[in-house]
């Protein structure tokens, strides 16, 4: 296993102390799941006591000390964190994340720190001196079967949050939940015990399914499966079994269409979080309304006015699990208009009318909703891969100059004092007249748009 040069030196010191360093935790997973190791975290066995370490790690770099209580130092050599920590047991003493005791020894043997761990694969070890990796309890066999497994009943249901830890590690890594651990997460979600999770804590695990997960669809359909969708998310559970036009969609209900489009969003991620999050929850929520807005007849089954009724519910889905407000009224005009883009192809939308959506929602981003949402299905014509629509729709945004932005108005409040007009409430008024004849075309110069408001004056 490669590691950092700085940690062998440091596990060289440690050796004069009869100590030894062991790489444990997901960068031993990942090594053997031939993904990037990001992060180093080294558990040191055979000291007396944390002040030791820290005396030893700060002759190489800086340490902070944020984490010493639970037995955790933060150090910092040549711009790059590691964390250094003592092994450790604990002992659940109240809800939540911090209702923990926690106990360092530093005598403890591995497979006894190791029992704390969640899955078998996040409990295997490389021991730095001796170059060989530690697998006390099958971690290796998991990851040649593909199957996710919990180590200890006793200590896995300490923390619930780690049934959602499960949920992103089946979908990210295409692994299959063995099924004495199913049978206990869905006992734990059947007694309640998600109900003590912190939504922020809830939220770094959504985030990793839909940042990290090639086929998110995986992780949600362990969740329904587990109990989840149908406990805990209600506007999910909303749209399963919610029938669609077999024209347009010949994959199924408005969950399976929901997951495939979920899928296919993944092909747009670009990186950075913030827009990808936005991306895939607007892809998540998109049909909400379908739940009450579906209307099955003898010939047809239609879902008028779905797209404005899924605001409402997406609103409650997302403070769910975030109060980031400015990052949820983001996605609801991606939500309220994810139609308009196929409308405004088939219709050859006036030039005014794109300029007017512009000012609404972000066309880019509305097209990728609106791209992932067309090819999420099994029609003929979304197997090519081809949204013609959005195409369409972004040449024509780019022309206008309104791809990511809507037009600067031409005219500004100074330019209408300059006009002799004494400032007023009637500001606004006029300014907005003057926008509005902007994105209609009928002015197109700041000379156009003075002439046009002496007019109205």
């Amino acid at each position: 296993m490669k590691i950092p040069k700085i940690i062998n030196n440091i596990s060289t010191q440690l050796l004069t102390k009869n100590a030894k360093a062991i790489i444990v935790g997901g960068s031993v997973r990942d090594h053997f799941l031939k993904l990037p190791i990001k992060d180093y975290d080294v558990e040191v066995y055979g000291l007396d006591s944390l002040d030791e370490l820290e005396n030893i790690l700060a002759r190489y770099g800086s340490v902070n000390l944020v984490g010493k209580s639970f037995g955790v130092l933060k150090f910092t050599y040549d711009g790059e964190e590691y964390d250094f920590s003592f092994p450790r047991t604990e002992e659940k003493i109240g809800v939540g994340h911090r209702g923990f005791d926690v106990s360092c020894d530093g005598m403890l043997s591995f497979e006894e720190a190791s029992l704390r761990r969640d899955f078998t694969i996040n409990a295997m070890g490389y021991d730095v001196e001796e170059q060989k990796f530690l697998d006390p309890y099958g971690g290796m066999d998991d990851i040649e079967k593909r199957i996710l497994r919990h180590i200890d009943d006793v200590t896995f249901v300490e923390d619930p949050l780690r049934i959602y830890r499960a949920i992103q590690f089946v979908a990210r890594f295409g692994y299959k939940l063995a099924d004495d651990s199913f049978a206990l997460c869905q006992k734990m979600v059947e007694q309640g015990m998600l109900d003590e999770l912190a939504k922020e804590r809830v939220y770094v695990e959504f985030k990793k399914l839909l940042l990290k997960s090639p086929k998110p669809s995986i992780g949600f359909e362990l969740m329904r499966d587990l109990g989840i969708v149908a406990k805990y998310y209600p506007e999910l559970e909303a749209i399963i079994d919610v029938p669609q036009s077999k024209v347009w969609h010949p994959e199924g209900d408005v969950w399976i269409h929901t997951m495939m489009a979920v899928d296919k969003m993944v092909k747009y991620r670009e990186g950075e979080e913030k827009y990808d999050l936005r991306m895939m929850f607007g892809v998540l929520c998109h049909d909400f309304g379908k739940a009450t807005h579906t209307q099955i007849r003898p010939d047809r089954i239609s879902a008028w006015g779905h797209e404005e009724a899924g605001i409402e519910p997406t609103e409650r889905f997302l403070y769910r699990l975030t109060d980031e407000h400015d990052f949820i009224k983001s996605i609801l005009p991606l939500i309220e208009h994810h139609l308009a883009p196929t409308i405004y192809f088939y219709n050859k939308a006036k030039d005014s009318t794109i300029r007017k959506l512009s000012t609404k929602v972000n066309i880019e981003e509305l097209v990728t909703i609106a791209k992932a949402d067309f090819l999420g299905r099994t029609t003929e014509v979304a197997t090519l891969g081809v949204y013609e629509a959005g195409d369409w729709l972004l040449a024509k945004a780019e022309e206008l100059d309104v791809y990511n932005e809507p037009p600067e108005a031409i005219l500004q409040g100074r330019d209408l004092i300059e006009m002799g007009l004494t400032p007023s409430k009637n500001f606004k008024i006029l300014l907005n007249e003057a926008y509005t004849a902007q994105l209609e075309g009928k002015i197109i110069s700041k000379n156009e748009a003075i002439d046009y408001l002496k007019l109205r004056l």
